[in-house]
């Protein structure tokens, strides 16, 4: 089994997990104000992205852009990793690539303590990606817990580009926020991004 294989009820079974739906759940994050390069690059690539309409298109036009102004925000001081072998333990399932990984170490080499981890779904459906991206946080957890890092929640998000839906992982507890934002929503999605790194900064 690998992190694409995992069912809902089997990654919540699997690790005693206990799930809390709410709407809103990011609600009241401060939004991030999104840069001039940031916003000429959505404008030059969404529509593009849409039309071309294959998941390496929407990583490399949306996805990757928007974590790229993540990284620019805290000055490069977190690191980002893509289409990485994040392999914990393969033993319960947890191994496999994930798509995109925000670590709050600068290094780039080596992956020291993952914070955010993000899916990006499969068929423009975001459901389809929830089971899948609770178990790459489950391995963060477990990963950061062995190297003994001071992390006080894992975040995860699903997007297909244009669509994000986000989730937080604290103890055994998964939140996963019911409300969507779209791409237009770009300040608050940056908001919800960068409060996740600050909230295990601080």
């Amino acid at each position: 089994m690998a992190y694409s294989d995992f069912k809902l009820i089997e990654i919540i079974d699997s690790f005693g997990l206990v799930i809390h739906e709410s709407s809103g759940l990011f609600a009241t994050v401060e939004d991030q104000e999104c840069s001039d390069l940031l916003s000429t690059i959505l404008k030059e690539n969404v529509d593009l992205a849409i039309a071309i309409s294959t998941e390496k298109a929407r990583s490399e036009m949306i996805i990757s852009p928007i974590l790229l102004e993540i990284r620019r925000k805290f000055n490069y001081e977190i690191s980002l990793f893509s289409g990485l072998d994040f392999t914990v333990d393969s033993q319960r399932g947890l191994n496999g690539f994930c798509d995109f990984i925000l670590s709050l170490s600068s290094e780039q080499l080596l992956v020291r303590s993952p914070v955010v981890v993000l899916v990006e779904s499969k068929n423009e459906n975001l459901r389809s990606g929830l089971a899948q991206c609770i178990a790459e946080m489950v391995a963060a957890q477990l990963f950061n817990e062995r190297g003994g890092n001071q992390i006080k929640a894992v975040y995860g998000a699903v997007t297909i580009g244009t669509l994000w839906q986000f989730l937080k992982l604290e103890g055994n507890i998964v939140s996963i926020d019911l409300s969507e934002y779209y791409i237009k929503d770009i300040k608050k999605i940056l908001g919800i991004l960068y409060s996740a790194i600050a909230h295990n900064k601080v």
